[in-house]
């Protein structure tokens, strides 16, 4: 069962896991929770409740407060034992606090959103911001329009929604989709019709699909409604806006002319295609497999959709009984790969049998290496984070091959694959750093442009695990850069992570807090589950235990259990025990938590692990992750993924260390 999730973007309502409306009782009920959403995780008093709740509040106001939160509770976490603490609408000094995760309200997810939007290439705004604008079921806090602590708070999200239909007609506009935009401008404007920015990207979206005479009248109309309604002159953009439109100054039509161009020439070569190549002809299969594999590099939505054809691509080369088609089929998604964990294990599993047989059926002969070194490259990406020995044996046979045959692209292929291999044990960073270096040195020397940005970020995660921030910084702003230039906007979202990284390293935690929930309101639309699933809440542990000075203890008061901990579920679970005070419980399931798998966050897991071993005190489960952990001294823990860190691994070593006498 999911984490409630609270709704104020509209009338107020809460749903449960399964997506059920809760039954919130009346509306000073409602009020309250209304209340304390709007305070944003903090404290807000009993007196200032009542305050907000009553204009002249009587002799029991407190009483019917306290009653109103007890009711509240019992909504909220039906499941909570009698007299154990509540663990999200809670009491703390003199009020109280809701303490909902932001992914779990709609204006905080609208708002981090909407903020993230203005980072991201245009296609990918558009998607996120369309996302966003539909939270809306209405006015903010609806029923509250008349109360004075949600004023500002409905101003400022109603300025920003507003803020948020106009960056999507901007996303438009810079996409050469200006048709598109008209009519929800239209729309906008009819509503609020004092908005300027409005009135100048319908002008800009009417000049651009030709309409010269309808953009001037538009502008006409702002003119006469800004000064009949306000009494003011159109602002110095709108006025350059229509000399520009009266001039035709050709900046106007730039952004949509060569999107246009290019629309129109991949409608008429996909048509002669159509035409000119039969239904069946393996031709349409390899022509499809090179579409999915430029697919994945597009953004979220690409990613996505190329990983549910890529399957079916391949079912279908095997279809025909020609090994050959099918090793060409399966070799020719050279995708590159920076996170070692699967986004889809079950299809992992899928393509991995279908190179393999492919492999068994292939002739032998030098003819096939080429073929072969791309099956075997395929199989060690697709087998990362096991510990299946057939993924390093495929990685160290694919390499052999590619620098037999001194293939730049192979080699890079294969090292790919070596790399997804090489977080079998703790302390391999410097290995992967020396992956990065050879992989950016080749890719620049052959113009391998996806593979250089792999290669500075796989540079960025190595050096930020050797403690070395200065390179790693400039891996990622190489790999920012190039990724700008080739169009690659999922590389950001990594860099962004890294970003906060840096501020948790450097011991800013409150600010590396906030860039981390910014960062994470990008992975939804990334489409990435492998890297989405569980990293925040695993983020957030891994700030409180950083620094060396909170105990497991202490870290699990914060842990909620209703969080999406995804695959770190296992590590989670002593924490939501401790939290509970329920110590049997939590060494029970300390000693039944696995062996991390085999990718980035091996070294972090331990560490986790350790926090609780060490609150504990048991020996056996320290002694194996001081094994575990020792090949990483002098390293930072959890670093190495470029995403978060648990502070020196040397300070980990030393205090199991000391509890081991």
């Amino acid at each position: 069962m999911g984490p409630i999730i609270f709704g104020v973007l509209g009338p107020v309502v809460a749903w449960d896991g399964a997506g059920d409306a809760l039954a919130l009782k009346g509306p000073r009920h409602r009020a309250v929770l209304a209340r304390l959403i709007t305070a944003r995780r903090r404290v807000v008093p009993v007196a200032v409740l009542v305050e907000d709740l009553w204009d002249e509040p009587g002799a029991g106001a407190v009483g019917a407060v306290q009653t109103f939160v007890a009711a509240l509770r019992r909504v909220l976490e039906p499941d909570r034992p009698v007299r154990a603490p509540a663990r999200l609408l809670v009491t703390e000094g003199p009020g109280y606090a809701l303490r909902a995760v932001p992914d779990t309200v709609d204006a905080w997810r609208f708002e981090a959103a909407v903020v993230a939007a203005a980072k991201l290439s245009p296609a990918q705004a558009l998607e996120q911001l369309k996302g966003a604008v539909e939270l809306w079921r209405g006015p903010a806090y609806a029923e509250f329009t008349h109360e004075d602590w949600a004023r500002g708070e409905r101003s400022r999200l109603a300025e920003l929604r507003l803020r948020a239909v106009e960056q999507q007609a901007w996303a438009r506009l810079d996409l050469g989709l200006a048709a598109e935009a008209v009519p929800d401008l239209d729309a906008h404007l009819a509503e609020h019709p004092w908005r300027e920015d409005a009135w100048r990207l319908l002008a800009l979206a009417l000049y651009r699909t030709g309409r010269q005479a309808d953009a001037l009248a538009v502008l006409r109309r702002a003119r006469s409604m800004l000064a009949e309604q306000l009494g003011v002159d159109p602002g110095p953009e709108l006025r350059r806006l229509e000399t520009d439109i009266l001039t035709q100054d050709p900046r106007l039509g730039l952004p949509a002319e060569p999107s246009t161009a290019a629309a129109r020439l991949w409608t008429r070569v996909a048509t002669d295609y159509d035409r000119t190549v039969a239904a069946g002809a393996r031709a349409r299969l390899e022509s499809t497999i090179e579409l999915v594999r430029n697919l994945a590099v597009t953004g979220g939505g690409g990613l996505r959709a190329a990983q549910e054809h890529r399957l079916a691509a391949i079912t279908a080369a095997e279809e025909f009984g020609d090994p050959d088609l099918t090793a060409r089929v399966i070799g020719a998604y050279d995708v590159p790969a920076i996170w070692t964990r699967n986004d889809d294990p079950e299809q992992a599993r899928h393509i991995v049998a279908a190179a393999e047989r492919t492999l068994a059926a292939l002739p032998g002969g030098g003819s096939h290496e080429a073929v072969r070194c791309r099956l075997l490259a395929t199989v060690a990406l697709e087998m990362r984070g096991t510990r299946s020995p057939r993924g390093p044996g495929a990685a160290r046979e694919a390499e052999k091959i590619a620098r037999r045959l001194d293939d730049p692209t192979l080699l890079a292929f294969a090292l790919n694959g070596t790399f997804m291999q090489s977080c079998t044990r703790a302390g391999l960073a410097a290995r992967r750093d020396a992956i990065g270096a050879e992989l950016v040195e080749l890719a620049a020397r052959h113009g391998l442009a996806n593979c250089e940005v792999l290669g500075h970020l796989i540079r960025m995660q190595a050096r930020s695990a050797l403690g070395d921030f200065p390179a790693a910084d400039e891996h990622a702003a190489a790999a920012d850069r190039l990724a700008e230039r080739h169009e690659r906007p999922l590389v950001s979202v990594f860099t962004q992570w890294y970003g906060a990284l840096r501020l948790a390293a450097s011991g800013r935690s409150p600010r590396a807090e906030a860039a981390y929930e910014t960062a994470a309101a990008r992975l939804p639309g990334a489409g990435m589950p492998g890297v989405e699933h569980g990293l925040l809440p695993l983020t957030r542990l891994c700030l409180r235990l950083a620094d060396g000075t909170t105990s497991a203890r202490e870290a699990a008061e914060h842990v909620d259990p209703d969080a999406d901990w995804g695959p770190y579920r296992p590590w989670a679970e002593p924490y939501v025990l401790l939290r509970t005070g329920r110590r049997t419980d939590a060494l029970d399931m300390l000693r039944a938590v696995p062996e991390p798998p085999a990718d980035l966050l091996y070294e972090a897991l331990c560490c986790v692990q350790a926090a609780v071993a060490l609150e504990l005190g048991d020996r056996a489960v320290l002694d194996r992750l001081h094994i575990r952990l020792s090949p990483a001294a002098g390293e930072l823990a959890g670093a190495g993924s470029g995403l978060i860190s648990l502070g020196s691994v040397n300070r980990w070593l030393a205090a199991i260390t000391e509890a081991l006498g």
